[in-house]
């Protein structure tokens, strides 16, 4: 009987394959950070005032840009990337109930969004960047 977990676990474990799909996991994982990092800097001042209306002291904001560009480039170039997928997993989870555990449904969605993310990133920290990385060419 064919089994079709099987036969994608035949093609993904083909280390060609499976050194590719890495890299493209850790690209789309890298792009929303790193956009929402740059985002922040680019409109600085309507950012920090949305922190403070949530809540949050605007201090943190260069923290914030930190995290999100610099461990989104760390992802994206596989740089630390075990350390950049455990910080950004932890962020992920505490702005999603900081900033979005709302009743609004657009909240509820990017609350959920952010908590997949956050999956996403611990299966990154437990397996690594993979061979396209700089982690590989460094630990080589």
């Amino acid at each position: 009987m064919l089994n079709p977990n099987v036969v994608v676990k035949n093609i993904v474990t083909q280390p060609g394959v499976e050194n590719t799909v890495a890299l493209i996991a850790r690209i789309l994982m890298a792009y929303i950070f790193i956009i929402a990092g740059w985002g922040k800097l680019t409109a600085y001042g309507a950012t920090a005032g949305y922190m403070e209306a949530m809540g949050v002291p605007a201090a943190l904001l260069p923290l914030t840009i930190l995290v999100e560009f610099g461990g989104g480039l760390a992802l994206l170039f596989g740089f630390q990337a075990r350390f950049a997928a455990f910080g950004l997993a932890i962020f992920s989870i505490l702005t999603a109930f900081l900033f979005h555990a709302a009743d609004d449904q657009a909240q509820q969605i990017n609350f959920m969004k952010n908590l997949a993310m956050s999956g996403g990133l611990f299966y990154l920290m437990l397996h690594g960047a993979g061979r396209f990385s700089l982690d590989h060419a460094i630990e080589k």
